[in-house]
């Protein structure tokens, strides 16, 4: 796996491109001024809301944060005199500021729109409300800014669980994953997967754009899967919920054999299910992982089977012990 890495900020121009790109969380947002800022850099994914900001009470502005002017901030400037404007606006844009968002569609003051030229500050508008457009502008922010690393494996889509598959190189990760396309299940990404740590409790898992709905099969080479087995057969990102360790199988060595410890693999600061699955000649692979998902939908369920077997062992022992010592007296 690569080192993990945090982007040091996304450009204005970055984000206005992921608000119209089109996904969940695209927004119509336009440029009324300061179209030189857009490569100021925004570092922080919480849009914040000035407030007090503006009536002098400024020291919560914190630099790298989109700010969110709704109505209350407008008007509030709208009922200033020229000069406390000015005043204010002077020491408004002291702070850096990578972008400032208007809601509502409302116009902005012309001493506003002039200070964003004139600091080079891009001023931004979109007819969503205030509460609407700081959750989509976060979700992109908080997407753009995520921690990321790029990971050797192949990440699945089996019965909506995400299996990330990893080893060393000619295990038969691809072989494997190509089986269980054949099965039905889906294809996220083969050989370079990247993972970005969502909401510091989840990794979200895509391909890159280039080698998307490739497959590199040795003896076949590359093959696109979503040609050969139709759309159904892929999917564009998924959350990993479990990783499948694939392993040599090496003779004399001891491999779990009940499943009794659970094991973790630590991705982005997150720990996700982990099983180390031997390989070998005459193991079926893709119906062991196909199994292996199937069992850890279980357990989410709270159905741990071999928790439940020694349970059930263990009470019927203790059971018998009570009837032995009943004889003996």
């Amino acid at each position: 796996m690569t080192a993990s890495t945090r982007p040091a900020g996304v450009t204005v121009a970055m984000m206005l491109d992921e608000l119209g790109a089109g996904s969940a969380a695209a927004m119509p947002v336009e440029l009324l001024a300061g179209s030189a800022g857009l490569t100021r850099r925004v570092t922080n994914p919480y849009p914040q809301k000035t407030g007090l900001a503006l009536s002098g009470f400024d020291a919560a502005v914190r630099g790298g944060r989109v700010l969110v002017f709704g109505e209350s901030e407008i008007r509030y400037l709208e009922s200033l005199d020229d000069a406390a404007r000015d005043a204010t606006l002077v020491r408004f844009y002291s702070h850096d500021i990578p972008a400032v968002l208007i809601t509502q569609g409302f116009d902005p003051p012309a001493a506003l729109a002039a200070a964003a030229e004139r600091n080079g500050v891009p001023l931004l508008r979109t007819a969503n409300g205030t509460p609407h457009a700081m959750s989509r502008l976060g979700s992109v922010l908080d997407n753009l800014l995520a921690p990321r690393t790029t990971i050797h494996g192949v990440l699945m889509d089996i019965l909506g669980l995400g299996v990330l598959m990893i080893g060393e190189s000619g295990i038969g990760k691809s072989e494997c994953a190509l089986d269980l396309v054949v099965r039905g299940h889906r294809l996220v990404a083969d050989d370079a997967v990247e993972l970005r740590c969502r909401a510091e409790s989840f990794v979200l898992g895509s391909c890159p754009e280039l080698t998307r709905h490739h497959m590199e099969i040795r003896g076949l080479g590359l093959i696109n899967i979503q040609d050969l087995f139709g759309v159904a057969s892929t999917r564009t990102s998924k959350r990993v919920e479990l990783v499948v360790q694939l392993e040599r199988w090496e003779p004399g060595r001891e491999y779990d054999r009940l499943g009794l410890d659970d094991a973790h693999y630590d991705v982005l600061g997150v720990a996700i299910p982990m099983i180390r699955m031997p390989v070998a000649p005459g193991r079926n692979v893709a119906i062991l992982v196909e199994v292996a998902a199937r069992n850890q939908l279980l357990r989410a369920r709270g159905a741990h089977a071999a928790r439940m077997l020694v349970d059930r062992l263990t009470r019927n022992l203790e059971a018998g012990a009570g009837i032995d010592q009943g004889e003996e007296l």
